[in-house]
């Protein structure tokens, strides 16, 4: 119920207007975009619905309902029922799993005569919406492994669902929720942890026959092992403030490798990881020592950071070379730069590439651009639409749209955190990561950065879910947020 004798800002005097602005503006971009997208030679109606762009029309439009729809609710509705929309969108998924449809090999849409439906698009919301819930409980502490535990079964839920689907792409982004819990308390030894592990299977596949000066070592193998130890003397010097016992991790580790290294580069030439290995295995060993002397457990974790840092190398090392199917092999081979395979794996990027560098720094002007026109791009009105503002609009078009992304996120953390409750604060930082994620992959994957695995450029790529999805995302925040000055009770 509002109380007092003040009257109560409308809903429409209290929305973050601003924000709505930069939502008309990607929506603009966006259309313009399918348009040079899907526009073939000859046609001569861009606004019919037999046409893609006529139908983004259909779907903007829509979401401009649903966006104003949203904000006429009660904000308090989506803080009572979150438990509610979550669960039946899990259920959603469920159902997705074992539909008869499969489409580009995945079965993550649902069919309904001509509509097709995306549900992992809006899952998306509903997962935010019971992260927010979870998190604003009485009591919950992200630092207490069981409150983290929870929060962890929320997302990864939904995820493996979605894998389930065979849609990995959408099931990623489920990760930028750790952003969220980071924010809220999480430890940030774990986002380093994850961040540790993305290195290691970087450097460590890369470099891996690429041999260190004139000895059997193997480069990648030896930069990861050691990072694994200088890594962990980081975190002891960090999370058990204990200088002296870091400093005299990274003494040995720096001396006995070096005396090594140059032993075999000078006497006789052997693999050096071999004494990595040794180092690491005392590493382990010291920090579990002290962990039960001391009775400190950081020093148990760290040690434990170091054991799984080795045991996921050498098993994503095994994943890879042994386990995975060629074409699987090859598309990770081709991101990190082994493999060219341009007519194969490699294809989508090196077109997408050729067209946004064939923009040059104005472009080629609405409609003009020629690899979009022929076809030369797959999914180029979908995952790869950023390629046709690149070719259309040049450098400073694109420079443009990405710094019109950049206002939102940076518009989203200043809504999230002046939230007075932290529901509020919590759903809003679930939802600029969700847009960070998909900003950051979409873009990267069209510039050969970021591994291509198909999630859409928001408010951008084509289609009536993605949209709608992102709609639902963005608006039901800034409902909330237009009920921040509200008197309670």
């Amino acid at each position: 119920m509002v109380q007092g004798t003040e009257k109560q800002p409308s809903v429409l005097q209290s929305l973050d207007w601003w924000t709505v602005a930069i939502y008309l503006a990607l929506l603009t971009f966006g259309w313009l975009s399918v348009c040079g997208a899907s526009y073939s030679y000859g046609e001569t109606d861009i606004f019919s619905l037999d046409t893609r762009s006529g139908m983004q029309i259909v779907w903007i439009g829509t979401s401009i309902c649903l966006a104003f729809v949203l904000v006429m609710l009660d904000d308090r509705f989506y803080d009572t029922l979150a438990y509610i929309i979550y669960g039946f969108f899990i259920v959603l998924l469920i159902g997705t799993i074992f539909n008869p449809h499969e489409i580009k090999g995945s079965r993550s849409w649902l069919v309904l005569g001509p509509v097709r439906v995306q549900p992992a698009e809006f899952a998306k919301f509903a997962t935010a919406l019971a992260v927010a819930k979870m998190m604003s409980t009485f009591g919950f502490n992200i630092r207490q492994l069981k409150d983290f535990a929870k929060a962890c079964a929320i997302i990864f839920l939904p995820l493996l669902l979605i894998v389930a689907q065979k849609e990995t792409g959408s099931a990623l982004v489920y990760l930028a929720f750790f952003l969220v819990f980071y924010r809220e308390g999480m430890p940030g030894s774990i986002l380093f942890t994850g961040v540790a592990l993305v290195f290691y299977f970087v450097v460590g596949i890369k470099y891996e026959h690429v041999w260190l000066w004139d000895t059997p070592t193997s480069v990648g193998k030896f930069v990861v092992l050691l990072s694994i130890q200088l890594f962990t003397a980081g975190m002891i010097h960090v999370y058990c403030d204990d200088k002296k016992r870091a400093n005299r991790i990274l003494f040995y580790s720096l001396y006995i490798t070096a005396v090594f290294l140059l032993f075999s580069e000078f006497v006789i030439p052997f693999d050096i990881v071999w004494v990595q290995l040794v180092l690491c295995a005392w590493l382990i060993g010291y920090l579990i020592y002290h962990s039960m002397s001391l009775r400190i457990n950081n020093y148990f974790f760290s040690a434990l950071f170091a054991l799984g840092s080795v045991l996921f190398f050498y098993s994503a090392d095994y994943v890879l070379n042994d386990m995975m199917e060629k074409h699987q092999r090859t598309r990770i081979n081709v991101l990190l730069g082994l493999e060219q395979d341009l007519a194969g794996a490699g294809y989508n990027v090196h077109q997408s590439e050729i067209a946004i560098g064939s923009g040059g720094l104005l472009g080629k002007g609405f409609l003009n651009g020629t690899q979009t026109k022929l076809k030369f791009v797959p999914e180029q009105d979908t995952d790869f639409i950023f390629c046709t503002v690149g070719e259309e609009e040049g450098f400073f078009g694109s420079a443009g749209v990405l710094l019109l992304f950049l206002a939102l996120i940076l518009r989203l953390i200043h809504l999230a955190e002046r939230q007075p409750f932290k529901f509020g604060r919590v759903y809003g930082y679930c939802v600029l990561s969700i847009f960070l994620f998909h900003v950051f992959i979409n873009v990267g994957m069209v510039l050969g950065i970021t591994p291509v695995i198909g999630i859409p450029l928001p408010f951008f790529s084509y289609g009536g879910s993605s949209l709608w999805g992102f709609t639902f995302l963005l608006f039901i925040f800034l409902r909330i947020d237009a009920g921040r000055n509200l008197i309670r009770t």
